[in-house]
């Protein structure tokens, strides 16, 4: 059976707002949470997960892993994994182990997730971020199965 999806949208009409969204999720998160990015280019996608990743207390400069695939970070809450599946196919992704980070210990992002979604744990948070113009960005949230649907259910708290 399909996990049960709540859906939300929330408008960042600058950096700040985008950080307290991030905020707020990462306040929610704990082992195993998996967040689903997806938009076009430049959308706001590693400002998200760099924001993210602050939150939970990960110290230094978080960047895309566009080349490395996944960088693993040490948060002083949990461990920050921040994957950029853009160059992968969908072979390479399913070799690369993926469930460790997914139901592990840590907190997982993961950049153009709709080009794995196969792989995906059915329970997870899906963000989409749409660029408006300047700062301003529209974030569609969809919650599939517990905590997710919750989360939105109950507005980020």
């Amino acid at each position: 059976m399909e996990p049960s999806k709540v859906k939300a949208e929330w408008v960042a009409s600058s950096l700040k707002d985008t950080e307290a969204l991030a905020d707020r999720l990462a306040g929610l998160a704990g082992p195993g949470t998996v967040i689903a990015l997806d938009g076009d280019l430049g959308a706001g996608k590693t400002a998200f997960s760099q924001a993210f990743a602050a939150a939970i207390g990960v110290r230094g400069v978080v960047n895309s892993p566009t080349f490395t695939i996944i960088k693993e970070y040490e948060g002083e809450a949990l461990p920050f994994y921040h994957m950029d599946v853009y160059r992968l196919s969908m072979e390479e992704a399913d070799e690369l182990g993926l469930d460790e980070y997914f139901y592990g210990s840590g907190v997982t992002i993961v950049e153009w997730a709709s080009l794995i979604e196969e792989l995906l744990p059915p329970k997870h948070l899906a963000v989409f971020i749409e660029h408006l113009g300047g700062e301003a960005r529209r974030f569609r949230l969809s919650g599939s199965g517990e905590p997710y649907a919750a989360w939105i259910e109950n507005g980020f708290r």
